[in-house]
């Protein structure tokens, strides 16, 4: 039984399914691609809102420190991501790296986490981008009735129509190809980037020194909460967060890592990457770095224009431009917003599809959705489905709530990558690595303190809603997954 759980996917094996002609994807992407991608899904609304959150309530202007230990925390992570992202390319990213490695529970589990991860996280920036694009529309006059703008606020039936649209249009673009994927995606990050960009430069116009005194506020102690909505490490060993002070600086890296997350996204293109051994690790790194400094730079631009204790939370940076009287920013910034989020909705739908459909390919889900369209080289089955029943929980559910779920699965993610990085150079020393994370054992170690570190600072009903998940994941391995997999399948045709 216990042989059956930890079985391994040869990675050899795991490269040869890939070139079966009805379970293959096609191989178009370049490392600028993948770049794009990378910034595409990690610039979102963090840019625009959990800025002024953080410098507000927990770090003050040190909060561009703030970004700069959740982008070494990252940073670590993307690592050992390159590491195997180039050395198994194989779409599934995470799941793959764990089955090649850990074993086939393991690989089930992250797996599962993934898919409901990446789904929540693509339905939550799915009613994010509604509420900027009627925002929009209301700035021209233009309101959509109650009943088609979604669960807040409706006294009756709600339906966010405009989130469902935008889910079901990129699943449409997804469907076709990742080379109109890329090229969509290559348009809209180019714009998102042009007006961060004309924040920036703008925004450096109007920065008073005096608002960076004092850049390190003084800490202030905060209460420990005893019920679920506390983080777990309140309620293991009663100790709470300082807000400010160096402290501060820390715990508002918690906040703001949420800025980063789809990064490790890029990995799960791996397998439509012409040239994966030298791209991915590329675009991986590429895409972190450039997000990195953009983040650090609005950061302190932010800080320096207004002071951190009169920044707004809802539109920091919207307010901050109005402060210094110019409210014509205000529009530019929820322009750029709502362009933004369609790349990072796009991105994280795609990422989920590939992990389901590598699942899927193995045989721990129905291999009916491994197949790959016979003139656009997609998993479209897979997509299709995950899209209609994305749009259908956009549509019809608030998600503000969920949204953490999202942050715990992917630094459980970065866990268990930091882990195989390690026992897979044990287990097979022999394998070609274009891209070898430096340090290893200590950086994944590293890697691992410090992702368990912000998991910890999650609520604990966060943690409660995850392990459900992983328990109803628990009921379906073992009464599908276990029996259908491919390995097992191949292991029985060998005792015959």
């Amino acid at each position: 039984m216990s042989n059956a759980l930890f079985r391994t996917k040869n990675i050899e094996q795991s490269i040869k399914d890939t070139e079966e002609p009805e379970h293959s994807l096609r191989k178009s992407l370049s490392a600028l691609d993948l770049t794009v991608f990378g910034v595409g899904v990690i610039i979102g609304t963090g840019i625009f809102v959990l800025t002024g959150t953080a410098a507000k309530n927990t770090a003050g202007p040190a909060v561009s420190l703030s970004f700069v230990v959740a982008g070494v925390v990252c940073g670590l992570a993307a690592l050992c991501y390159a590491e195997f992202a180039s050395t198994v390319p194989v779409a599934g990213s995470a799941y793959t790296f764990s089955y090649a490695s850990l074993g086939e529970f393991p690989a089930w589990i992250i797996g599962w986490d993934l898919v409901l991860e990446l789904a929540l996280g693509t339905a939550v920036v799915a009613v994010g981008w509604s509420g900027y694009i009627a925002s929009l529309l209301d700035n021209a006059g233009w309101q959509l009735p109650e009943a088609l703008s979604g669960r807040d606020g409706a006294s009756g039936f709600g339906f966010d129509i405009l989130a469902a649209a935008l889910v079901l249009l990129l699943t449409a673009i997804l469907v076709v190809g990742m080379k109109l994927s890329a090229r969509v995606t290559t348009i809209v990050v180019a714009i998102k980037v042009a007006v961060v960009l004309v924040v920036i430069i703008a925004g450096a116009f109007f920065i008073k020194s005096s608002n960076y005194d004092p850049f390190v506020p003084k800490a202030q102690a905060v209460e420990a909460g005893g019920n679920l909505k506390a983080p777990l490490i309140q309620l293991m060993f009663g100790w709470a967060p300082s807000d400010f002070g160096v402290m501060g600086v820390f715990t508002a890296a918690s906040v703001v890592f949420f800025a980063f997350i789809g990064f490790d996204v890029v990995a799960t293109a791996a397998e439509e990457t012409r040239n994966p051994q030298r791209d991915v690790p590329r675009g991986i790194i590429g895409s972190l770095i450039i997000c990195t400094t953009l983040y650090v730079a609005v950061s302190i631009v932010v800080t320096g224009m207004q002071k951190y204790s009169s920044l707004s939370i809802d539109a920091p940076l919207a307010d901050a431009f109005k402060s210094t009287g110019h409210p014509w920013f205000a529009g530019l910034i929820s322009f750029g917003a709502a362009v933004g989020l369609t790349t990072v909705c796009m991105i994280l739908l795609l990422g989920q599809s590939r992990v389901f459909f590598a699942m899927s390919r193995d045989g721990l889900l129905p291999r009916f959705f491994s197949h790959t369209h016979p003139k656009f080289r997609t998993p479209y089955r897979p997509t299709i489905l995950l899209g209609v029943v994305i749009a259908i929980v956009a549509g019809f559910t608030s998600l503000s709530e969920l949204a953490e779920l999202v942050n715990i699965g992917t630094l459980f993610a970065f866990i268990i990558v930091a882990i195989s990085v390690v026992i897979l150079r044990r287990s097979r020393p022999d394998l070609e690595r274009s891209f070898r994370t430096p340090l290893v054992p200590a950086l994944p170690i590293v890697s691992v303190l410090a992702s368990l570190w912000l998991m910890l600072n999650l609520p604990a009903e966060t943690w409660l809603r995850f392990a459900i998940w992983m328990a109803i994941g628990f009921f379906v391995y073992f009464f599908y997954g276990r029996t259908h997999s491919r390995l097992a399948h191949e292991e029985k045709a060998s005792v015959k």
